[in-house]
């Protein structure tokens, strides 16, 4: 991890990266606006690389998308946007023939897919469709969720080897104006209760929609930055990615000191200026980790705060740096509430 290797002195998360793959809410956006610094980062990143947006929600086409962003004054165009329902045709191109009948649980953003790639959509059981794929639409309900059931079940309940059934993603929760509502994964979850096996996933943290990302953008070296822990960190680990946290959406300090291993990012920035700034250099020393002048050990179960140094974000890369090197589960710990509050 570049968070624990040595790097060269001066050296910024961008140094060295292809392509810069973002998440959208949460490092791009909050609702309707851009988040403070973000825009103007992203389009300074693009003048040297690629800029991708990665996305899990199946709602909206790329061109939706692009949009969206281009009004909150990104520099992109729709092929910059790489979607879900973009990854999932992949995973239904090696199970179906082209231009067979799917049929769709979701909204705009997979029909789209569908019939750019010759496939033909129904929403009916009845039609005998060659496979399913499953996303997220807020007119999503019982009707559309007992269709799908039923023609996953047309071979006989629990029948592993029925039609092909995919799913864009498995997020639980899906963040709206009102607060936290259920997700993607929510919905998959009450049909795989009627049909007794899962589907396939295209979204995040699975692989296929990094692996459409690097297709797209030729990358060998991409940074992937997101706000997520268990989708946006864990996914680009598992593709073998490089990674940053920023820390304006979901996780924050609490979460990521926390983090278990396979979904630790190389780095943790406070907002997508970081990305054009230095990065400070990990050092260890007589039991003790340095990061800035904040420096932070560990003594038997607690956790030490050395030296508070002049910048919180060191501070908690420290503190980072010396949890995630001992080797223990954070509830076994004691954690000074000065690292997480």
């Amino acid at each position: 991890m570049a968070l624990f290797r040595t790097r060269r002195e001066g050296a910024a998360p961008l140094d060295g990266a292809d392509a810069v793959l973002a998440d959208l809410d949460g490092v791009v956006y909050q609702g309707a606006h851009a988040i403070p610094h973000a825009v103007e980062s992203l389009n300074l990143a693009k003048r040297d690389r690629a800029v991708g947006y990665i996305t899990n929600n199946a709602s909206r086409s790329d061109v939706s998308v692009a949009g969206h962003l281009a009004d909150l004054g990104l520099d992109v165009v729709p092929a910059d946007v790489v979607t879900s329902p973009q990854a999932a045709m992949h995973l239904l191109a090696e199970r179906v023939p082209d231009g067979s009948l799917v049929l769709v649980v979701g909204g705009e953003g997979i029909v789209t897919e569908l019939e750019r790639r010759g496939y033909r959509v129904t929403r009916s059981a009845d039609d005998s469709p060659a496979a399913v794929v499953q996303g997220f639409a807020p007119e999503v309900g019982w009707t559309q969720l007992a269709e799908a059931a039923f023609a996953l079940n047309a071979a006989g309940f629990a029948n592993e080897q029925g039609i092909p059934w995919v799913a864009t993603n498995m997020d639980w929760t899906i963040p709206v104006a009102r607060g936290i509502a259920p997700g993607n994964g929510t919905l998959v979850s009450a049909v795989h209760t009627a049909v007794g096996r899962f589907p396939v996933v295209a979204g995040k943290p699975e692989t296929p929609i990094f692996d459409e990302a690097r297709r797209r953008f030729g990358a060998e070296h991409p940074l992937f930055v997101g706000d997520r822990l268990d989708t946006d960190i864990l996914g680009a680990r598992r593709a073998g990615m490089t990674s940053a946290l920023v820390l304006t959406g979901i996780d924050r300090a609490k979460q990521v000191l926390a983090a278990p291993e396979q979904s630790r990012p190389d780095f943790i920035l406070r907002d997508l200026r970081g990305l054009h700034e230095p990065y400070p250099r990990v050092e260890r020393s007589a039991g003790a980790v340095r990061v800035g002048r904040a420096k932070v050990r560990i003594d038997g179960a607690r956790v030490v705060i050395a030296a508070e140094g002049d910048d919180e974000l060191d501070l908690l890369r420290a503190a980072c740096a010396a949890i995630w090197d001992s080797g223990r589960a954070i509830h076994s710990l004691q954690v000074p509430e000065r690292l997480y509050a």
